[in-house]
């Protein structure tokens, strides 16, 4: 793959800003899903709903971002002079990390059988969520090699014994099963197979958009009765993971339309163009498989698709253009931070139910009360990640 010279090498602050807004969002929604009496339009809309929230639009930004990161990303590391052993190899552990950490959230929060397990499911999914701070942390130069290897492989020697601790409820079987992937599995798959694609076309703008057309067709087909893909199981598999995938095809799309020199001059018309394709397709899908994330429906991905190009679009209007920044610097810490701040909750949660320990009063765990304190959380949680940037403890899978 060559390095693709008329792509920006600079980090793109419009990018990091979209991505702590995402993850902020995120850290809020997640912690409302457990207050009571909150608005509809505060929640995911349910299966059969045929419409969207925001909330809906959380995880397909995230994979949006992603996608947008891709160039960049692969430029960097093409222009440090990485072979493509080294890429292949990074791209391949950063995919199976995300897969594997998704796979034992999912497993912490059901599915266990607590009488025949040997811990408490509760002191479980406490370790489950720990010890990738450990395994994935950037340790600083001068941290003491031998520290950094005990905590990185006996952070992965606890993940085995809880995989040979697990029980499962249905079969009395001991191990884990993806019941489903978790919000992190679903990104690793979508990563993986847009990656790879991208590695093979070389980071063609053309092939890229049609993956994208692969991937919202395959999802169409899927989710025909009786097709073809639905019907054969390793088919619906990539199948469903292409939807996803579609979300980060659209961000690396709307990157390079962005941020390659060689369209730079058609850049307004043509991501206004695409922002508007994205609605198009999304609508004219609507009437055959309605609007749904957890079907994961055409509309729903094409809709989100193109409300993070318009959402995108006026943050690189607002800082890269005006040059008005100071107010991310509130959201940053998220965006340095990511995958800590995602997990950190999950460690918080099963610490204090672990231990008994009440954060807060029943008063704030129902309506407005409620709201309040998840906002309060995840505020709380960007200041809680900016301690964390500055004493070095950063996952970088």
């Amino acid at each position: 793959m060559r390095i693709k010279e008329n792509l920006y090498n600079q980090r793109i602050i419009s990018i990091d800003a979209l991505r702590g807004i995402t993850i902020f969002i995120m850290i809020f929604v997640n912690e409302l899903a457990s207050i009571k009496q909150v608005p509809q339009w505060l929640r995911h809309m349910p299966a059969d709903a045929d419409a969207m929230t925001f909330v809906d639009v959380v995880f397909p930004a995230f994979l949006f971002i992603v996608g947008m990161s891709v160039p960049f990303a692969f430029n960097a590391r093409l222009l440090k002079g990485d072979s493509t052993k080294t890429i292949w190899t990074h791209t391949l552990k950063r995919a199976f990390a995300l897969i594997i950490i998704g796979v034992f959230m999912v497993n912490a929060e059901y599915g266990y059988d607590a009488t025949k397990m040997i811990i408490t499911p509760v002191f479980w999914g406490l370790l489950a969520y720990l010890m990738p701070i450990p395994i994935w942390n950037k340790y600083a130069k001068d941290f003491p090699v031998w520290l950094k290897y005990t905590l990185q492989y006996g952070g992965m020697l606890v993940l085995i014994a809880l995989y040979f601790l697990y029980v499962q409820e249905e079969t009395g079987k001991i191990g884990m099963t993806p019941k489903w992937w978790g919000i992190l599995g679903l990104i690793g798959w979508a990563y993986l197979f847009t990656v790879v694609y991208y590695w093979i076309v070389s980071g063609r703008l053309w092939a890229m958009i049609a993956f994208l057309v692969i991937c919202v067709a395959a999802n169409t087909i899927n989710l025909t009765e009786g097709s073809f893909i639905q019907q054969t199981s390793w088919l619906s598999f990539i199948a469903g993971h292409l939807t996803h995938a579609a979300l980060v095809a659209a961000g690396v799309v709307i990157s390079l339309l962005f941020f390659d020199r060689k369209v730079a001059a058609k850049i307004n018309w043509a991501v206004i163009g695409f922002a508007v394709l994205f609605f198009v397709t999304g609508y004219l899908l609507r009437p055959y498989f309605g609007i749904s994330k957890i079907k994961g429906t055409p509309s729903w991905t094409m809709f989100s698709a193109s409300i993070c190009t318009v959402i995108f679009y006026f943050l690189y209007w607002l800082m890269e253009i005006k040059k008005i920044t100071k107010w991310s610097n509130f959201f940053m810490p998220a965006a340095a931070n990511p995958l800590l701040i995602y997990i950190l909750p999950g460690v918080i949660y099963y610490f204090c139910k672990a231990f008994q320990i009440h954060i807060i009063p029943g008063y704030f765990r129902v309506g407005v009360p409620g709201i309040i304190w998840s906002l309060i959380f995840s505020t709380i949680m960007l200041f809680v990640m900016k301690l964390c940037n500055k004493y070095k403890i950063q996952l970088h899978l």
